[in-house]
């Protein structure tokens, strides 16, 4: 009999429960990924998220390779595609880490109830998160809606568990499970072929993702706390995209954080554990205000042009034209940017954060269910934030500040000065507090 791995935003060997359990069972073990787009509110992958997820799979399948076992992929809804890789395995037994989206958390609940029926062990773990979200709550048995808060509390928690060692043999059964090609799956694009900066920018896989995070800690911890709000001194961790697929652990990170004292850092974890606690107890993140008042915000009729303005950096905003122009050619935005970037579409474009949302989805290599929605809804006001209705970016303030010199404009927009701004931005900052002002009278 063969034990069935489902990988799914866990893609690495490394601090992998599910695989850990398989392996314990002491049988042939067979990888599975299942690229799911039909299924019920399960939200098809962006352009850049499926250009990174190729080149994840495929590094993930020469690992499973060199080890001894196979990667299956199926590409279809996952309660079909799932015991379809049952039956062609043989499988006694399937194991997966756990999702926290609703749909996603539906489609596991149903797959684990019919697979135990039909007489497998079927078992899930905890992986993607440091802590689970329901075990993180307030005095009064409620989930926390304010961030600093939450994180005392995760903090006053048991520390999270130490990760799992890399498996050095896999073995996998004698004969090889049909599976699907990755290159017929064309996640990469041709007709255009608009992936460049992407490929010169990142290697996908589990191998870079740790050699990166012994980068960050051994050479650019020292100026992090620092230099971390510059988009040009190169002092973030650059590590999103790789939390985002799972090419390394939260649990993998933490620890290493510890042991180098990078304290500070451990709060960008603890964000990204509060985006997606919120996601689990809001499963509506990506459609709905998280604020119910924010439904009556006036936003005016969409003007076309301005989006496409935004979105192909031609607003004649330098900070924000850099931030876009990045976007576009890596696929990654500096954290600092994105918040500008952002701000300036729904406070001074007053343009829906839903849109922006979107975009974002579709050009980020690290857009995630929780992550990419919280963050607009925060930037927005109309997410989980103490203080959502007068918080405004100043876009020139703004470069002023953490890009005083100019190094990051020059390199991404050097001619956006050059361009007659398409708003005001004092005038539209009144108009988005006015604005704010029916919300706060509903």
């Amino acid at each position: 009999m063969t034990s069935i791995v489902w990988f799914r935003d866990d893609l690495r060997l490394a601090d992998n429960p599910a695989l850990r359990a398989a392996l314990d069972r002491d049988e042939p073990v067979v990888g599975l990924y299942v690229l799911d787009e039909e299924s019920p509110g399960i939200r098809p992958l962006g352009g850049a998220a499926k250009w990174w997820l190729h080149g994840s799979l495929a590094e993930l399948g020469e690992r499973l390779e060199e080890r001894g076992s196979q990667l299956v992929l199926l590409r279809g809804p996952a309660d079909k595609m799932v015991p379809r890789a049952v039956q062609d395995a043989g499988a006694s037994a399937v194991f997966w880490n756990r999702r926290y989206g609703q749909a996603e958390r539906d489609i596991d609940t149903g797959l684990k109830a019919r697979l135990r029926d039909d007489g497998l062990e079927v078992a899930s773990f905890g992986a993607s998160l440091l802590f689970e979200p329901w075990t993180v709550r307030t005095g009064s048995g409620t989930h926390f809606k304010v961030f600093t808060p939450f994180w005392k509390a995760c903090l006053g928690l048991p520390a999270p568990r130490a990760p799992l060692p890399e498996p050095r043999e896999i073995p996998g059964p004698s004969d090889r499970v049909a599976s699907d090609d990755l290159d017929a799956w064309s996640l990469l694009p041709t007709r255009p072929d608009w992936a460049g900066g992407l490929r010169e920018t990142w290697e996908p896989g589990e191998r870079a993702a740790r050699a990166r995070l012994r980068e960050f800690l051994e050479e650019d911890l020292k100026t992090y706390a620092k230099a971390r709000d510059e988009p040009s001194a190169g002092a973030t961790s650059m590590l999103s995209p790789r939390l985002r697929w799972g090419e390394i652990s939260p649990h993998a990170v933490w620890h290493a954080a510890v042991d180098a004292g990078a304290d500070r850092f451990l709060s960008e974890l603890g964000w990204r554990e509060f985006a997606w606690h919120t996601l689990f107890h809001s499963p509506d993140l990506a459609t709905k205000n998280l604020r119910p008042e924010f439904d009556a915000f006036p936003w005016p009729r969409l003007k076309p042009s301005q989006l496409e303005a935004w979105q192909h950096g031609e607003t004649g905003i330098p900070l924000v034209d850099a931030g876009m122009k990045q976007l576009w050619h890596t696929g990654w935005m500096h954290n600092r940017v994105r918040m500008v970037t952002a701000s300036f579409l729904v406070k001074n474009l007053l343009i829906d954060w839903r849109h922006g949302e979107e975009w974002f989805w579709d050009t980020l290599v690290d857009a995630d269910g929780a992550n990419n929605p919280f963050n607009w809804q925060w930037v927005a006001g109309s997410g989980a934030d103490a203080a959502p209705y007068f918080r405004v970016f100043n876009p020139i303030l703004q470069q002023e500040k953490f890009d005083r010199h100019g190094a990051y404009v020059r390199e991404w927009a050097p001619g956006s000065a050059a361009l007659d701004p398409i708003v005001d931005i004092g005038q539209t900052r009144k108009e988005a507090l006015a604005a704010y002002e029916v919300v706060k009278r509903s």
